[in-house]
């Protein structure tokens, strides 16, 4: 085994607390700039007993129901509306990527007590150097998109019908009025409740007790077994892509009057499909169908990728799960739930309540000894039991429940104009299906159910923007440094309200941008989380002894994870640029109307 050491140590130690525990590397651990650790002893893992599984959950129950958000109910049900449980596949990746990362950054926590975004700024060259690139890359999660999706829900509710925001000036301020009190409103369990951390807990728990019982009453009264088929199915198609439709000659997407390319009304070479010597009202019936890019490779067919659905494909893999760096607080809950050697770390207070509460602003190791081996892979079998049991199994759930309502009460097909018709539609659907009795009032509870993931969804994103920020300062500041341990909570409350501020104003100034801020905020996700996991691999590689750093297949699994997000990203980015500056343009052009008028 490995001494006291850490890679790049020259092997000296000094004494810096009472005992001789507490001593600190010299030289520390990456770059100079950050403060050294101290040491202490690695505290027992907790013994799984399924009789107390409930106390021995933690950040994965608090992820899992951050998990059912915007992807999951926004562009989820949007795909599946039009192709049924066919593109399900490229979720099922993300999310598999998503838990070995998450897995990854609690890793480093366990060993340090530090969450993952303080350790990426011990890498060199420079802490400044990361705070400007991840201050891009975090960008998405300062776009207030969740509590500007989450008005129209509850817009709806109070009109009977989707608010017309474009044609009806009654209806933009009510929406605008409702996303500003929902963005508001998520910054009171920020603010109360001791640990930061209990309060987003209890938010959670609530929230899948409510989502799932709902979701699965639906699913299990107003299902059929074909609908569970076509989803289950859905998430292992792997290769499944959209194309256009053959028939549709002009590639427009649309079923035309006639497919007639050049709009001289004159049966051209290759325009009479059907072969009957006319201008079909269609040529043949058409709409959004699939096809499989390895069954075409090995046929040697050319897929028509159909790049209109990029955008959309893209939103739902980078929200699919946590996304971006959302991802990033599990490894701050971590510390927050005292495991490992977060025990001896702290946590974040809130402001009222959180007054005894400190936070240590530099993390705590241990020895390399055989002892405490056994202890590291007791925590590392209890970071990923919840992981794997919890969390993985609740994005899985989170997304085939309201899958399940657009396939089973939507057409296949059906190719609504925005997200929030389909919502809507699938709400009368459910009405329909429940009968007059109770129709109405589950209409409303399906509305109701939308604006509760996305409102407590804006809660867990900003809170873990928060306190990825907050974090790096209170370590990498010399002025932080120098506050009591006390304090922190000091600085949460400040972070808090420059964040308010921002999203507020971006509210305001993106006034019925649901749709520009949620593509938005999917390119930078798949962009955050692929450079993330990539950092992520860096970190504990390197500040990590030699024993506890990830095996092979794990940090295969990072480099694959790289891969596919900023893949995504760059298709994304490629299909959603035109849409973007056309929608930015709309917006903007019409303030300036407004304003010259």
């Amino acid at each position: 085994m490995s001494s006291l050491n850490a890679p790049g140590s020259s092997g000296s130690s000094a004494t810096v607390g009472k005992t001789a525990a507490e001593e600190t590397y010299s030289p520390q651990p990456g770059t100079s700039h950050m403060p050294a650790w101290t040491v202490g002893e690695l505290p027992e893992a907790p013994r799984f007993q399924w009789s107390k599984l409930a106390l021995m959950l933690g950040p994965g129950l608090v992820m899992g129901g951050a998990a059912i958000g915007g992807g999951e109910w926004l562009t989820g049900p949007l795909v599946t509306a039009r192709y049924g449980g066919a593109m399900l596949w490229l979720a099922t990746l993300s999310v598999i990527f998503q838990v070995i990362y998450n897995v990854e950054i609690s890793r480093y926590t366990l060993y340090s007590g530090e969450p993952i975004f303080t350790g990426k700024f011990r890498i060199g060259p420079h802490p400044l150097f990361w705070l400007g690139l991840y201050l891009v890359l975090d960008f998405g999660s300062v776009l207030p998109y969740l509590a500007s999706n989450a008005a129209i829900p509850a817009a709806t509710m109070i009109l009977g019908r989707i608010p017309d925001t474009v044609n009806n000036p009654d209806h933009k301020s009510l929406v605008l009025g409702l996303a500003i009190a929902i963005f508001v409103s998520v910054f009171i369990p920020l603010t109360i409740g001791g640990k930061v951390y209990n309060s987003i807990k209890a938010m959670m728990t609530f929230k899948l007790v409510f989502v799932l019982g709902l979701l699965v009453y639906l699913a299990v009264c107003y299902s059929d077994m074909s609908t569970w088929k076509e989803i289950c199915s859905g998430f292992v198609k792997f290769g499944n892509v959209p194309v256009m439709p053959v028939e549709d000659v002009n590639k427009n997407g649309k079923q035309d009057l006639a497919e007639d390319m050049n709009g001289n009304g004159v049966l051209d070479e290759g325009e009479d499909l059907n072969k009957d010597g006319k201008l079909d009202v269609a040529e043949a019936p058409h709409g959004p169908i699939v096809d499989n890019l390895f069954v075409a490779m090995s046929q040697g067919r050319d897929v028509a990728f159909d790049w209109t659905l990029v955008g959309i494909l893209a939103s739902m893999v980078a929200i699919s799960g946590n996304g971006g760096l959302t991802n990033t607080p599990i490894s701050s809950f971590t510390r927050d739930q005292g495991w490992g050697m977060g025990k001896y770390v702290g946590a974040i207070p809130s402001l009222v309540g959180g007054h005894e509460i400190e936070l240590s602003h530099a993390g705590k190791v241990f020895r390399v000894t055989k002892e405490s081996m056994q202890r590291w892979f007791g925590w590392m079998a209890h970071v990923q039991r919840e992981q794997y049991l919890v969390w993985l199994p609740a994005c899985f759930v989170g997304l085939a429940l309201p899958s399940m309502l657009s396939v089973q009460f939507l057409t296949r097909g059906t190719v609504p104009a925005n997200k929030w018709e389909a919502a809507s539609m699938t709400a009368g659907g459910v009405r329909e299906a429940v009968g007059p009795a109770w129709g109405q009032t589950f209409w409303y509870l399906t509305l109701f159910c939308g604006l509760l993931i996305l409102a407590t969804s804006m809660a867990a994103t900003a809170d873990g923007f928060l306190r990825r920020w907050v974090d790096v300062f209170w370590t990498a500041s010399k002025r932080l440094q120098k506050w009591d341990t006390r304090h922190i909570g000091r600085l949460y409350f400040g972070v808090l309200c420059a964040y308010f501020a921002l999203g507020l104003t971006t509210l305001i100034l993106f006034q019925n941008g649901e749709t520009l801020l949620t593509t938005a905020t999917g390119m930078f996700y798949n962009y955050a989380l692929g450079f993330s996991c990539l950092h992520t691999l860096v970190v504990n590689t390197t500040l990590l002894p030699q024993e506890l750093r990830p095996r092979l297949w794990q940090r295969i699994s990072l480099v694959l994870g790289a891969v596919f997000f900023l893949t995504i990203g760059v298709l994304a980015t490629y299909s959603a640029l035109p849409n973007l500056k056309a929608e930015a343009q709309k917006m903007f052009g019409s303030k300036a109307n407004v304003a010259a008028k």
